[in-house]
């Protein structure tokens, strides 16, 4: 089983939508997928209570038992696990991120989240992790400067995922209905770019499990 962690040292920056959608895009493309919910505002959870679909199962689960339920999740023929988390700086996010194949680190082009995900790949590097940032709710014009900067900075600190994911309505549609972008509109642009980072994230776990022990992939 592998396991992608979403890691952040702030909160706002949208990734316990990018984790429902992320899991809902890899179980389209043959992924056994599940989603735990370790975040204190337990956002996934409320997303799953509105979902008439069982697929992917969506947990809360303790410190104490974030390594047994790991385990029978593993145990069950789940292929993917991923885990929204609160700070970083929280026991039960340092255990998940120490569990994970890959984090993602994600982040809005804004200065303070430019910062706090910086912060953020200094622990991670700390731990020894392969992640990568993930730019979210990005404008939509291509030339913004604040996407630039923000670019130029992420890239600068570590690895940077391909494609941005941009601010589209689809995501609140989605939420608020208990499904994913690649349920509700298919053949929108948020659902293609939802599958495109799937691709992306898979290709790199697919290079981490294929790095020697005690490497780390972080470029």
């Amino acid at each position: 089983m592998r396991i992608i962690v979403f890691a952040t040292q702030k909160g706002g920056c949208g990734k316990s939508t990018l984790a429902i959608n992320l899991a809902l895009a890899a179980q389209e493309a043959g992924e056994r997928t599940a989603i735990l919910d370790l975040d204190l505002r337990k956002s996934v959870l409320r997303w799953a209570s509105k979902r008439t679909s069982r697929a992917p199962p969506a947990r809360s689960v303790p410190l104490p038992r974030l390594k047994a339920m790991l385990a029978a999740l593993a145990k069950r023929g789940t292929s993917l696990t991923v885990i929204d988390t609160p700070p970083i700086e929280s026991q039960i996010s340092l255990a998940a991120i120490k569990a994970a194949d890959f984090c993602i680190v994600p982040a809005r082009p804004a200065l303070f989240d430019i910062w706090a995900s910086e912060v953020t790949a200094r622990k991670l590097k700390l731990m020894d992790k392969s992640f990568a940032f993930l730019l979210n709710q990005c404008p939509s014009g291509h030339n913004d400067s604040a996407m630039k900067c923000a670019i130029h900075a992420l890239t600068a600190a570590g690895p940077l995922l391909s494609p941005f994911i941009r601010t589209r309505a689809d995501f609140l549609e989605a939420s608020r209905m208990g499904r994913g972008v690649t349920e509700i509109h298919p053949n929108g642009p948020a659902a293609r770019e939802i599958r495109a980072l799937w691709s992306e994230i898979d290709r790199r776990l697919r290079r981490c499990r294929a790095a020697l022990p005690g490497k780390t992939l972080n470029r």
